[in-house]
């Protein structure tokens, strides 16, 4: 597997196994089996997800040690001060039966940020965490992150597509030496992705159907991406993205479906913060 060097030196795969949205536990469990029995070796979850335990379980029931699976899970906004984050990794640490994360995010840029932020770092250096990061965090909520704490977040998991590209984004985590890793890397199927004709068209020089041109547009960019499916073959299918490289201009030609906006939502907009922030489960 393919892997990139976090700012702390370590190491994470650049392809993973994302289980937002698979609310029914029994499907999450067996999917993440599929995906561990495909080769895959990072699990990309979240308290807010509430399948933490069914990853949980497919680890366990996977018999591939412990130190081969990097795990990701993310702290959210009701969680979020100094006391509070440790009830909340305990918790995580629980429902995914293992005593250490590979990497904890702050899931959104709301909340006690900045007490969650010293208590993940005393997790960090007790070894509990391997690595830590944000999500969802634009440039200037990054900044005041680190310019304010002193420590730079390992990763930034942001919404990255081939309609949402984040090139600038990139450039300034990239001159951060923060690395960027995308959520929604298909858009969630938004403005027909699946059937877009460039997209198609690429992935017929290469016989690759467009999740895997994505997949590998994304992985040539350094991005690490966490494709979620239940479906068997399609969980098989986006695994299988080494054999083949995008040329440089495929990789040029997919830059002119940049819409440079959210497929989604403005994280910056006061109703959403507002909603995002009254969100309990």
């Amino acid at each position: 597997m393919q892997t990139l060097t976090l700012n702390n030196n370590i190491e994470m795969p650049i392809l993973g196994f994302g289980v937002y949205q698979i609310t029914d536990l029994e499907e999450c469990e067996q999917s993440v089996l599929t995906a561990l029995e495909a080769g895959y070796r990072l699990i990309d979850t979240a308290s807010a997800y509430q399948n933490e335990k069914a990853v949980g379980d497919a680890i366990r029931k996977s018999g591939i040690p412990r130190e081969e699976i990097f795990i990701t899970t993310k702290l959210w906004i009701q969680d979020t001060g100094y006391e509070k984050t440790f009830q909340a990794f305990e918790k995580s640490l629980n429902n995914l039966q293992t005593d250490y994360l590979d990497l904890y995010l702050i899931h959104q840029p709301m909340g006690d940020i900045f007490g969650s932020w010293r208590a993940m770092q005393e997790l960090n250096q007790k070894k509990k965490i391997r690595a830590i990061g944000v999500s969802n965090f634009q440039p200037d909520r990054l900044m005041d992150l680190i310019v304010n704490s002193g420590f730079a977040p390992a990763v930034n998991q942001i919404e990255v597509n081939p309609f949402h590209q984040q090139i600038d984004t990139q450039e300034f985590l990239e001159d951060n030496n923060v690395q960027v890793q995308s959520w929604a890397s298909f858009a969630e199927g938004r403005n027909d992705i699946f059937h877009n004709e460039l997209l198609i068209s690429i992935g017929e020089k290469y016989g690759k159907s467009v999740a895997q041109v994505i997949l590998r547009w994304l992985i040539q960019r350094d991005v690490i991406v966490i494709p979620k499916s239940v479906t068997p073959e399609r969980i098989i299918e986006n695994f299988d993205v080494f054999d083949f490289e995008l040329s440089a201009s495929d990789m040029m030609a997919i830059m002119k479906l940049d819409t440079r906006d959210s497929q989604f939502f403005n994280h910056n907009n006061p109703d959403m913060v507002k909603s995002l922030s009254s969100y309990k489960f």
